[in-house]
């Protein structure tokens, strides 16, 4: 669309009006706050939020309720700012605006600034990720979850930035991680296990890049570790042969592989249940013809790859695309 001169100054002074606008009102709204009138401020950025979207103003809706929540957050007022947050996600979803990573760091700066206990924090991320990815329930943009990630690492929940890492493409970062959670929280005779699966999760989920980035950035940089290949540790050795196997794609050696490392995959039983997977995704393994898997590893698995996920196997399958539900 071609606009003249004198329209494109328009829209400017335009645009330039209504962020006047944006600004003095908010300048109203931070009195209030810093008054101490936290609810008659909660209440209004409520109703400017309203009439913003009835009126289709949506960036100016969304950088109201973005920059309240965060004023809220400095006062400490955790309830009036995670519901301006979950707004920050109304507009997004009403406007269908386009993922772009600005948006994304955001929305990890109001999750870092959630209570890490609250239950509006879980679904304050659960539904992010489920706009991050077009409003589908899968997997999450690999972007936000990397930098979602990063904040868990921080806080030292290590556990949840591990699940996050798994869906970004952050393999370095994902070992950096693993190598203090491995440090400050695991025993010495588990130093190898940390990243055997982490390995074998990426490639469960076709990742094989992060795979190997993970492996050799972990293996490189943690202390406890000597210099390899080869390592002291069987089990680092397998994860090493497997790689090289994955991008060879010979299904006997990876059988060979499998049957000869038995005494270190058997320390723990999720690993078999990885490498059938494995097997499937790169080497053309049928699937077995039990019902699924069943019991606890089965839901393990389900809830590492998405259930109901439509298999495209092969080595050409795009990086960071298996389904994922979030638990």
């Amino acid at each position: 669309m071609n606009f003249t001169m004198s329209e494109q100054e328009s829209l400017r002074c335009s645009s330039a009006r209504n962020r006047g606008g944006v600004q003095r009102v908010e300048g109203k709204l931070r009195a209030s706050v810093e008054k101490g009138d936290y609810y008659e401020a909660h209440q209004m950025y409520r109703t400017l939020f309203f009439r913003y979207m009835s009126q289709a103003k949506h960036a100016e809706a969304r950088e109201l309720m973005y920059n309240g929540a965060l004023l809220f957050f400095s006062y400490n007022q955790q309830n009036s700012a995670a519901d301006l947050s979950m707004l920050v996600l109304e507009v997004l979803e009403k406007s269908e605006a386009k993922v772009e990573d600005e948006i994304l760091e955001n929305l990890a700066k109001l999750f870092s600034q959630m209570d890490q206990n609250s239950p509006e924090r879980v679904a304050f991320v659960s539904r992010a990720l489920k706009w991050s990815t077009g409003g589908s329930s899968k997997l999450g943009h690999p972007k936000l979850h990397q930098l979602l990630a990063v904040t868990l690492w921080k806080e030292q929940n290590y556990s949840e930035s591990r699940y996050h890492f798994l869906h970004s493409s952050d393999g370095e970062g994902c070992a950096q991680m693993l190598v203090e959670y491995s440090a400050s929280r695991g025993f010495r005779s588990e130093v190898d296990m940390f990243v055997a699966q982490a390995v074998l999760q990426f490639l469960c989920l076709k990742n094989k890049n992060s795979a190997s980035v993970v492996f050799s950035t972990y293996t490189e940089k943690h202390p406890s570790l000597e210099k390899g290949p080869p390592f002291v540790q069987p089990l680092l050795n397998f994860i090493w042969f497997l790689l090289l196997a994955v991008d060879g794609g010979k299904l006997t050696v990876f059988t060979v592989l499998c049957e000869q490392y038995q005494p270190s995959l058997k320390r723990d039983p999720m690993y078999n249940e990885y490498l059938d997977r494995i097997g499937q995704v790169f080497f053309g393994v049928p699937p077995k013809q039990s019902p699924s898997y069943g019991g606890l590893l089965g839901n393990l698995l389900n809830s590492l790859m998405g259930s109901g996920e439509e298999d495209d196997v092969g080595e050409e399958a795009q990086e960071d695309s298996s389904p994922i539900e979030l638990d």
